[in-house]
């Protein structure tokens, strides 16, 4: 008897389960940080990529089998016990572990560009399981009967992207080009519309600011309606109409957008076209400043809306047009073009410079205030 009571004095007593899953969702997001800053496991054998792909379209088939698993279990009553509950996070924790470890196997003499990839979708992956198990802290007869349908889905759905990943660093390098290209795309034609229309926030306003808007066009009440509309910190003309002068300014502005556009479009088709696997760090080095390349777009594209700021404008012109030119640079040293004297790249820094050289015209004013 003394000898069963001891034995059952070190036995631990189990949380419940839902407590057990609250503090398992917690691990699993610690393990996301590490994710982000592992390195890749150094070793002397030869990477096999093909064995590699093998294992983390395996591992991620078992995470979603786990997510399946635990998903069914909870989602009815009654809810598993303490003790099967510890085996579900056991198991999930063990194919999540599995998978991370999967993606530290990839060497970085693959490619940055190409680890990037994989790390996030490892990391979709965890994030979504995470969800999974943060949605079952509700137990299922207080939470709707899709909700946890719908959190696994997002587990499958991060699962199924492993299998659509790049091999190899040149379709990573043309991925991350080709979104760069879309993500300029919209912004150009985003603002190249509200130009059209000539009203930046068509559509954006409700209908008391539109109310408040029309007063402005009231002969007779314009200053008091602009005095109400400050106070009231409704918009007036000069916030959201541009004037001549910034109208004038928008078209350079609007040819170094396209011209950026352009220019990703010309890289990508190198890179398609004259890009080799094994140049792997030349390739990260064009995908790294392509990337710069968009967010450039994004704040010259914000600054051009009214109430315009020149000199705003032509900083974020400069910044752009600074990109532009080293990520032309670097492709033309590249293997990508094997002819440096490629008349495309001269003919689009020559574009590039243009546009610049009439911002700084229209904008000069502005540095002499």
């Amino acid at each position: 008897m003394a000898g069963t009571a001891a034995c059952a004095a070190v036995v631990p007593t189990l949380a419940p389960p839902l407590e057990q899953l609250r503090q398992f969702a917690g691990e699993l997001r610690l393990l996301m940080p590490r994710v982000r800053v592992g390195e890749a496991l150094e070793t002397t054998e030869e990477f096999n990529r093909e064995k590699f792909w093998s294992r983390l379209n395996e591992a991620a088939v078992t995470v979603a089998g786990e997510a399946t698993t635990l998903t069914a279990a909870f989602s009815r009553l009654p809810l598993p016990s303490p003790q099967e509950t510890q085996r579900f996070c056991e198991s999930i924790r063990v194919a999540t572990e599995a998978i991370i470890a999967v993606y530290y196997s990839l060497p970085k003499s693959q490619g940055i560009t190409l680890r990037k990839l994989v790390r996030d979708a490892v990391l979709d992956i965890v994030d979504g399981m995470a969800q999974l198990v943060e949605g079952l802290f509700i137990t299922p007869t207080q939470s709707p009967k899709n909700k946890d349908l719908i959190f696994c889905n997002t587990v499958w759905a991060a699962c199924q992207q492993v299998p659509r990943l790049p091999r190899d660093n040149k379709a990573a390098a043309l991925l991350m080009l080709t979104k760069s290209v879309d993500f300029v795309k919209d912004a150009h034609e985003e603002v190249e519309r509200a130009v059209e229309e000539c009203d930046p926030y068509s559509g954006l306003l409700n209908d008391s600011e539109e109310d408040n808007l029309g007063n402005d066009h009231r002969v007779d009440s314009d200053d008091r309606n602009d005095a109400e509309e400050d106070a009231l910190g409704f918009p007036n003309n000069r916030d959201v109409y541009w004037s001549e002068e910034d109208q004038e300014l928008i078209i350079p502005c609007l040819a170094l957008v396209k011209a950026s556009k352009a220019s990703l479009k010309k890289i990508r088709i190198s890179v398609a076209e004259n890009g080799k696997k094994d140049q792997v760090a030349q390739l990260d080095e064009i995908v790294d400043i392509t990337e710069e390349i968009s967010p450039s777009v994004d704040d010259l594209a914000l600054s051009i809306y009214p109430p315009m700021c020149h000199l705003t404008v032509r900083i974020n012109s400069a910044k752009l047009v600074s990109v532009l030119k080293k990520a032309l640079e670097i492709t033309k040293a590249s293997h990508a073009t094997p002819q440096p004297e490629d008349s495309w790249i001269p003919l689009l820094v020559s574009a590039v410079d243009h546009c610049m050289n009439r911002i700084k015209e229209l904008t000069q004013s502005e540095l002499e205030l």
